[in-house]
């Protein structure tokens, strides 16, 4: 069974930093473009950040490019999303999501559920003095 989990959220000041992980089990790790979705109160989801299935090709939402990195740790099946210089308006809940189709198309706000295959369950990041 294919199965992600998010690990890593929490509280944290204005210009502090968290490391969000994604374990993935119960498929071919490398067959899928992984992407992170954040989803904040009353806002449309929003594709943060996505890698390829080589970990080649890697896209960022403007509102986190030069904070945000992802990476892919394939010995440990995880993708992790290191985050710096957080902002307020980064709080929301992180999801980790397989890409059904590409990271282009993941990155589209609001993209159609068609669009991701399997969830996790989310980790909250809350960013607040």
């Amino acid at each position: 069974q294919l199965m992600l989990a998010e690990s890593g959220g929490g509280l944290v000041q204005p210009g502090g930093s968290l490391t969000l992980s994604c374990a993935a089990s119960g498929f071919t790790y490398d067959d899928y473009a992984i992407a992170w979705v954040r989803q904040a109160p009353g806002k449309e989801r929003e594709g943060v950040s996505c890698i390829s299935g080589s970990g080649g090709l890697t896209k960022y939402a403007d509102s986190v490019k030069g904070r945000f990195t992802i990476s892919r740790a394939d010995a440990k099946n995880t993708v992790n999303l290191q985050m710096n210089n957080l902002k307020p308006e980064d709080t929301g809940i992180y999801y980790c999501a397989t890409v059904l189709l590409s990271c282009r198309h993941a990155m589209v706000p609001g993209a159609s559920g068609a669009t991701f295959g399997a969830w996790g369950q989310g980790t909250q990041v809350t960013v607040s003095s």
